[in-house]
């Protein structure tokens, strides 16, 4: 458990707290079992149920189980680990999967548009100077960690945040850092064309008037001329990414050195020639954009359309959405209020920036066009819609008497009933960076509450205040199980370091052999909140080919959802969903609204 007790401060720096953070947790058998069985009991039959019941009750009992637990508190006490799930979390969720990073891992923020700057240049120039001044903070510790009321969140992912890549390997992928103090650059896409742009010119940091100056020579000299798109190769999937990473490294021995410049970045700046209007093509440039004039491996990229529509891409194998939530809250308070300086101006000795131009020979031509393809194809099997809720948003959700990320929660457990008339597994990321190294547990979000909850609102019969009380019982179940899985106390993290407990050769216990094992797991709704009142959204695919991905943003005036989905034999529909979810938010409202207007008038006036 996190020290309930303030720690003492030494100077207000970054990493400060991360030799006093404690350890993930390993609950007790008696603690993950019983809560187990709570949150499968809705998602099956009765007899399936049984079934369940008897192996957990098994396994419980069991020398194997005590065996499991024992191994995995060990693991945990090993002199030296940080984390006793690290390794096996980030290599089974992130390096070793091998589908391709966009659309199934990266996610996106969207911005809200800047009144102040609409050439695009000028936006970008804003934005690359205040992510300048973040990661200044982060290279000398100065940044405040972060904090949990009294409980400091662990700042160990920031060391992966600037200067950092993915880079593919068989048959696991590798995470590359680079020294910030000597690679003090970022690389500018455009066009498919890269560029590397220093940031500091005699010692002095680059203003925003001479970043966009540079930022202008490049769409000049990109938009002169054609060049393979090798940043497709990045889309692929991550076997095939690895051949051709090889493939381009060999291919001259100018090409390494390129990747080296790219990779070495602070971060990757994309400038693109689109002009998205409407959300759903914003989101889609933000997304995945056309794959050419992206480096999809970055840590970060910041993308600006031509239009001035901008946000920011995330590889997500070593970072989690705090804190680049934190980075891109950080750019936006600091340019969509700063006024501009008319007074600035740019040095004449600039040098131009670095053309990184790629060997391309047939072979790796033949292999870019492949992937594009392929791009292509995957991109065409998916839909979204982006849901921008403005009905009501943090403010009145809390007036009404509730916790907002539970209410919205809600509201997309009840939408997904009135769609397919049952609820399924679905998953909300809750972070557990309280502890060293900490990442995410799953909050599973089907309860008994929450089902009686969606059955009742869809009966005809049901008084408003019965149904006031069964969503009130269905929230605070959620935030209680969401404050459970906080602290590093919840069900799925622990039942998969069990089972990667065991050895091989060895019988697989019959907990883990049961279908419903894989069915309640098996996330038809995967759900993360991520809230800054700078954000127009933000977004990430489906989990599952027959599920949903369901990106949500609480600002203070309203609620923006990204729905993705596949198009495929399942017959999955976003816009439908994103209709009934709004439906449901809009009842449920009305519901807590005339609970809280019956309440004012019983009150005696004065």
């Amino acid at each position: 458990m996190p020290a309930a007790t303030p720690l003492a401060r030494t100077g207000g720096r970054l990493f400060e707290f991360q030799a006093q953070l404690p350890k993930l947790p390993v609950p007790a058998l008696s603690e993950t079992l019983p809560k187990y069985l709570r949150s499968v009991e809705p998602l099956l039959s009765k007899e399936e149920f049984g079934r369940t019941k008897a192996a957990v009750e098994e396994f419980a009992q069991s020398a194997q189980g005590q065996e499991l637990q024992r191994r995995l508190e060990a693991r945990r006490s090993e002199a030296g680990r940080a984390n006793w799930l690290e390794e096996w979390w980030n290599d089974l969720s992130y390096m070793g999967y091998r589908d391709p990073v966009v659309p199934y891992v990266s996610y996106f923020y969207a911005y809200k548009d800047d009144k102040l700057r609409r050439k695009a240049t000028q936006r970008a120039a804003a934005i690359i100077r205040a992510a300048w001044e973040f990661r200044q903070s982060v290279a000398d510790g100065s940044l405040a960690p972060e904090m949990a009321g009294q409980a400091p969140l662990c700042s160990h992912s920031y060391n992966f945040m600037f200067n950092a890549t993915r880079i593919p390997t068989r048959p696991s992928d590798v995470e590359a850092t680079y020294d910030l103090a000597q690679n003090e650059h970022i690389v500018v896409a455009r066009n498919n064309h890269f560029y590397a742009l220093p940031l500091v010119h005699a010692g002095q940091l680059l203003s925003a008037a001479e970043i966009e100056r540079q930022l202008d020579r490049i769409v000049d000299e990109a938009d002169s001329s054609a060049a393979v798109p090798v940043g497709v190769l990045t889309s692929d999937n991550r076997d095939t990414w690895a051949d051709n990473y090889r493939l381009l490294a060999d291919a001259s021995p100018a090409n390494a050195a390129v990747l080296e410049r790219l990779q070495s970045a602070a971060f990757l700046v994309c400038l693109d020639s689109a002009r998205p209007v409407t959300r759903e093509e914003v989101h889609r440039v933000l997304w995945h954009g056309n794959g050419r004039n992206r480096w999809f491996d970055k840590s970060l990229q910041f993308i600006v359309c031509d239009n001035a529509k901008a946000g920011f891409l995330a590889e997500h194998s070593s970072m989690d959405g705090t804190p680049t939530c934190r980075l891109n809250d950080f750019i936006l308070a600091q340019t969509l209020r700063a006024p501009l300086d008319p007074t600035a101006s740019a040095r004449a000795d600039l040098p131009a920036p670095e053309p990184l131009r790629f060997a391309t020979p047939p072979a790796l031509v033949r292999a870019v066009d492949q992937a594009a393809q392929r791009f292509d194809d995957v991109v065409a099997r998916h839909q979204l819609s982006v849901l921008h809720y403005d009905a009501f948003g943090k403010d009145e959700i809390k007036r009404l008497g509730f916790s907002p990320d539970a209410f919205v929660q809600m509201a997309i457990q009840f939408g997904y009933f009135k769609l397919y008339g049952r609820v399924r597994a679905t998953y909300e990321a809750a972070a557990t960076r309280q502890f060293a190294h900490g990442r995410t547990e799953t909050c599973r979000s089907v309860s008994p509450e929450s089902v009686a909850f969606c059955e009742l609102f869809e009966t005809p019969t049901a008084s408003a205040d019965a149904k006031l009380a069964a969503l009130q019982a269905a929230t605070r179940a959620h935030g209680a199980y969401a404050k459970m899985c906080s602290q590093g106390k919840g069900v799925d993290r622990h039942l998969l370091g069990l089972r990667l407990s065991l050895r091989p050769g060895e019988e697989k216990p019959r907990i883990f052999q049961d279908p419903a094992y894989a069915e309640t797991s098996h996330w038809y709704l995967s759900t993360s909140q991520l809230s800054s009142e700078h954000f127009e959204g933000w977004g990430f695919s489906e989990v599952v080919p027959d599920g949903y991905g369901v990106a949500y943003t609480i600002r203070n005036d309203a609620v923006i959802l990204h729905i993705a989905a596949m198009k495929n034999e399942f017959g999955l529909n976003a816009d439908h969903l994103a209709h009934y979810i709004k439906e449901a938010a809009t009842e449920m409202r009305a519901v807590a609204l005339q609970a809280k207007l019956k309440e004012a008038a019983s009150k005696p006036k004065l």
